[in-house]
């Protein structure tokens, strides 16, 4: 017989509607961690010295991808920060589970390297991590930005902004990609109104660069920041087909905001050689991305044009890391860490224009690649990961790291 289940174990199923789904798989997103971790060479000659370094965002996307990098290939020690819901009626979120098997990696490699749930924009949040680094480590060399925010309360004077993905100054018509109940793709037209000055104003204070800047202000005001310390804040520039929703819209005008302050940042930091970059990350399937009219068809069509070349986060962050350990990173005009080459190459974008003008319902599955980004979304929830029996009950209440 087998022991009966407790009241937090079941066979957990994707369900939700669109990109939203309501569970998370804790299997299928502790094995999506370890295939991340497969990617990770390991150290070509031992560490000298382990760095400390702190990254906000380390639950998803490039943040998680970034963290499992420095781990492995170097050696970091330091602070994660996610901010992920318990289970409770339903699942944890999958950054909670992926937290956990984060978590286990640095165990298992001997990394001094600790997880903290929290609102990463509130003050509390900086004054007891910044209290963590200085009783472990006593100063920090790395900090990675990675925060994808609806939302953000100003711990200063209590407002809230929301933050809106809308074009600026007239509304934009595009198409997205879409699945039905049984999978099946299809392309539906999408109008977006423009985004208010306000709007506008608001998303530039949750996903701008103030609370990137008062991290690093913090941080030096409890002495924290050693010689040469580098911070970077990631963000997107992305192709020309989707620039009005999103280089040109709000999420645009933020992203900009954020490389302006790497440049005052960058004079903050002179008295300890330090330097704050922005990295032009290439695209991916993100839960952020996957919220933006048009980005969905637009990276499943740059999958059909790149197939297998199309580079994972994991290898992004590789080389991410990379740039912030070099003497001299290799930056564009702008002063910004470029990872987006392979994606804005002129052969590329024009591959994937010319099928961007022709792509429609009938010929969707022959220009892109939908079952991919399909396969890809849906491991963000910790489904459709290989090697995962989904008809097996498993525990969905399982505690933060300590």
């Amino acid at each position: 017989m087998h022991p009966p289940l407790s009241q937090s174990e079941r066979v957990v199923a994707p369900t939700g509607r669109g990109y939203l789904l309501l569970d998370s798989h804790p299997a299928g997103c502790f094995r999506s961690v370890e295939l991340m971790r497969s990617e990770v060479p390991a150290p070509e000659k031992p560490l000298a010295r382990r760095p400390t370094a702190l990254v906000i965002g380390s639950s998803a996307g490039y943040g998680l991808a970034s963290t499992i990098a420095g781990l492995v290939r170097y050696g970091i020690d330091g602070v994660g920060i996610g901010f992920e819901r318990p289970a409770g009626h339903r699942s944890a979120t999958a950054g909670w589970y992926r937290t956990l098997a984060t978590d286990a990696i640095a165990r298992e490699l001997g990394a001094n390297f600790s997880f903290r749930n929290a609102d990463a924009f509130a003050d509390t949040t900086k004054a007891e991590t910044l209290g963590l680094l200085a009783e472990r480590f006593g100063g920090v060399d790395y900090l990675i930005y990675s925060v994808a925010a609806p939302r953000r309360t100003d711990p200063r004077n209590g407002t809230t902004y929301q933050s809106v993905l809308k074009p600026l100054g007239a509304p934009h018509t595009t198409r997205n990609l879409e699945f039905a109940d049984d999978g099946a793709a299809y392309v539906r037209e999408v109008t977006v109104a423009p985004a208010t000055e306000a709007e506008t104003a608001a998303t530039v204070r949750v996903m701008g660069g103030e609370d990137w800047s008062r991290w690093v202000t913090a941080l030096a005001e409890r002495g924290l920041l050693r010689n040469g310390f580098r911070t970077v804040a990631l963000s997107y520039l992305g192709s020309p087909l989707t620039a009005a929703i999103y280089r040109g819209g709000t999420i645009g005008a933020a992203k900009a905001d954020l490389e302006s302050t790497a440049g005052a940042l960058t004079e903050q930091l002179a008295g300890v050689g330090g330097r704050a970059y922005t990295s032009v990350n290439g695209a991916a399937v993100t839960q952020a991305l996957t919220a933006i009219p048009g980005i969905p068809l637009y990276v499943s069509l740059l999958r059909g044009v790149l197939g297998d070349r199309f580079p994972s986060p994991v290898e992004q962050s590789l080389q991410l890391w990379d740039q912030l350990t070099a003497d001299a990173p290799d930056l564009d005009e702008s002063g910004r860490i470029r990872l987006d080459r392979w994606e804005l190459s002129e052969p590329v974008q024009s591959a994937v224009a010319d099928r961007w003008r022709s792509v429609t319902h009938d010929t969707v599955n022959e220009l892109a690649d939908p079952p991919w980004f399909r396969a890809q979304f849906r491991a963000l929830y910790g489904f459709d990961v290989p090697g995962v029996d989904y008809a097996a009950p498993v525990e969905t209440n399982l505690p933060w790291p300590s």
